[in-house]
């Protein structure tokens, strides 16, 4: 298992409704954050809902990258 020390720190999620496929690999790996909706997109629940390692593999699990993950001053940690 990953060192959640070792994950970046993680201070603003965005997700891209429009990109959203419906895949739901974010939701299978991080459900405390990630949600799907009535029209099968992704929302986001609960930014703390799981540790920042954890929301960093959902993210980067999106097949069309629809969830941008960004550090306390701005930078964009993914995509990279």
């Amino acid at each position: 298992m990953p060192d959640p020390a070792a994950a970046p720190k993680i201070s603003r999620i965005e997700v891209d409704r429009d990109a959203c496929i419906s895949a739901g690999s974010c939701v299978a790996i991080a459900a405390k954050t990630f949600q799907l909706d009535d029209e099968g997109k992704v929302k986001l629940i609960n930014p703390k809902g799981d540790d920042d390692q954890t929301i960093l593999e959902a993210a980067k699990s999106c097949p069309v990258e629809a969830i941008k993950l960004y550090n306390e001053s701005g930078g964009q940690i993914w995509p990279a």
